[in-house]
């Protein structure tokens, strides 16, 4: 019990003191210096000096995008300007735009090797946007293009751990996959991923000659049963006919009048009378 407090407050004391680093890095981070602030005034007087000149030093961004100042290359405020009209100092500051729309991207047809040795090509689209543009602009020195390349391993990671049959029926069930696993590496990058798609599973040639075989022999085969059972059902009905007529002898009769009715509906020239032997048995005694 004494070693699990002591290790309890060793990870709180640990926590502690890494907040507090954080805090002061925060702080360090967003203090400029004498120097620094002695900078900003001497931009100050110089654009009141050029007044009409320095009104080009108006920005402005759009309602979808978000700039990110660096004054003497810290980030200012910590968080981004717009949408609207904001100012930039000359000599001191710069800024780079963000764009919050969503954006798509096609994933190239990668080769992968599942998890039962089948070699297939999958291809795919991902949806993402950034969402904190302070995040994709100092944490990453290019968010899209380290996106893109993360969807291509992350694609062939996630479907090596697949069969084949998992990888044709269950793609709903690996697009969710996916898009957990990009939305958490890119969630440090300032970036969601809202969806991942599946578009094609391209199969070599001999496989895909297999498995149209296969399925061509279970449809036989299935043809096969329906056909016995059918022939199966048809005997058993011939054969309680058979018994309901040999209990009634006109009941041939009148099956027999039937037959020639059928015959002659149908506009035949020549009728063939079928005559029992019993009776051609008297004229040949004679």
């Amino acid at each position: 019990m004494t070693s699990t407090t002591s290790s309890t407050a060793e990870m709180v004391t640990q926590g502690t003191l890494q907040i507090a680093v954080e805090n002061v890095e925060d702080k360090n981070s967003g203090g400029l210096g004498c120097f620094g602030w002695l900078l900003v005034l001497i931009s100050l007087l110089f654009v009141t000096a050029t007044f009409p000149i320095t009104l080009f030093m108006f920005k402005i961004v759009k309602e979808y995008e978000r700039a990110v100042i660096f004054r003497l290359g810290r980030i200012t405020d910590r968080k981004p300007k717009g949408p609207g009209l904001f100012f930039v100092l000359p000599c001191t500051d710069t800024f780079v735009k963000v764009d919050l729309r969503t954006v798509s991207f096609d994933i190239p047809p990668q080769e992968i090797l599942t998890r039962d040795s089948v070699t297939v090509s999958v291809d795919g689209v991902v949806y993402f946007r950034i969402h904190c543009p302070i995040s994709s602009v100092a944490n990453v020195s290019n968010a899209h293009s380290s996106t893109r390349l993360l969807a291509q391993t992350t694609l062939r990671n996630v479907l090596g751990t697949k069969n084949l049959a998992e990888l044709l029926s269950d793609r709903e069930g690996i697009s969710l996959s996916m898009q957990g696993s990009l939305d958490d590496a890119t969630d440090v990058w300032g970036i969601k991923v809202e969806r991942v798609e599946i578009k094609d599973v391209k199969l070599p040639q001999q496989l895909q000659r297999a498995m149209a075989a296969e399925a061509e022999a279970s449809r036989e085969a299935r043809a096969k049963i329906i056909s016995a059972e059918g022939e199966m059902n048809a005997s058993r009905a011939l054969k309680e006919a058979s018994l309901i007529i040999a209990e009634s002898p006109s009941g041939l009769q009148l099956r027999y009048l039937q037959t020639l009715n059928t015959i002659a509906a149908e506009r035949n020239s020549t009728i063939i009378f079928p005559v029992p032997i019993d009776m051609l048995q008297n004229f040949m005694k004679k």
